[in-house]
């Protein structure tokens, strides 16, 4: 039972780690209606950013503070996503407005390999560390409920704890803010929302700025358990599973999609690994969302759409 426990935990923590990456996915298309695969780029540049303006400050200023050295670096890092938000916006949003959504889509693979080139070129190309001060250490839990207890990762548990609240606010600035009013309203026309002053530009930069924050996060939690090197944004591309399965509109879907699809790659690799041989934890997700493309494109949360003629 309590190994049991411990796998089913390892699942719900690593899928509220795929959630964190795949709100950068749903923010991006609510607000432009293009799926945006820069998303794992922008982790990986964000992470880079942060891991090298924290060993670069402690040199440059004279201070040896762990504490003042992350503030400094996660406020500079966050500028540095806005000054790509914006640039975004500006060379190449602005000038693709109304565009079929495939341009877009192609836009946004551009998007990509210029911030991995760009990350190598600015911050280099090493296995960088980031640390935040997260304890490395486990801890037992209900040891007086089941034999053996239940081993827990610290830093696990903090990292959910801030994907889960990161969550919450981003759920209540859609639903309870003008300004997540009209990010849903750019994404359902471009041309209706700025008929009624909607400034597309100023949204469009916001929500950019928005998801690079998520992607700061996720890349600060996944190089503190992992480092930061380049194969980061390979995980990143966990979340596109993620975002169909739980639906492209959905922060909800996000979450949900995150936790079904962590558990799932856990249990199936502990219980079906055994038949089926290793390695199911690299393919289990896309084939979940294979078979839900197949019979729910929407998702679980995703809005059907229905085309009359």
């Amino acid at each position: 039972m309590g190994f049991f426990l411990e796998t089913l935990f390892g699942g719900l923590m690593v899928g509220m780690l795929y959630s964190l990456i795949a709100l950068g996915f749903v923010l991006i298309y609510k607000a432009s209606g293009v799926f945006n695969f820069a998303q794992g780029a922008m982790v990986l540049f964000a992470a880079l950013a942060m891991a090298r303006f924290a060993e670069w400050f402690p040199r440059l200023l004279g201070f040896e503070s762990l504490l003042l050295a992350n503030l400094l670096a996660f406020i500079a890092a966050m500028g540095v996503m806005v000054i790509v938000a914006w640039l975004i916006e500006r060379l190449a949003l602005s000038k693709l407005v109304n565009q079929e959504h495939i341009t877009l889509l192609m836009a946004t693979l551009g998007i990509t390999y210029f911030l991995d080139g760009l990350g190598q070129t600015l911050f280099g190309n090493d296995i960088y560390k980031i640390d935040v001060g997260m304890p490395k250490d486990p801890m037992m839990l209900f040891e007086g409920t089941f034999e053996g207890g239940l081993l827990v990762s610290k830093e696990d548990l903090i990292a959910a704890g801030v994907a889960a609240a990161l969550v919450l606010a981003l759920s209540l600035f859609f639903q309870k803010t003008s300004t997540g009013r009209a990010l849903r309203a750019v994404a359902d026309d471009h041309q209706a929302a700025q008929s009624i002053g909607i400034p597309l530009n100023r949204i469009w930069v916001i929500v950019w700025s928005v998801a690079g924050f998520a992607a700061l996060v996720a890349g600060i939690i996944w190089g503190s358990k992992l480092g930061v090197q380049f194969s980061l944004s390979l995980v990143a591309l966990k979340a596109l599973p993620v975002v169909i399965l739980g639906g492209l509109t959905s922060v909800p879907g996000a979450i949900i999609g995150g936790l079904l699809i962590g558990v799932g790659e856990k249990l199936s690799e502990i219980y079906l690994g055994p038949m089926l041989g290793g390695g199911i934890e690299i393919w289990f997700a896309y084939v979940l969302a294979l078979v839900f493309l197949l019979v729910r494109p929407q998702g679980l949360f995703g809005e059907k759409i229905i085309d009359r003629v």
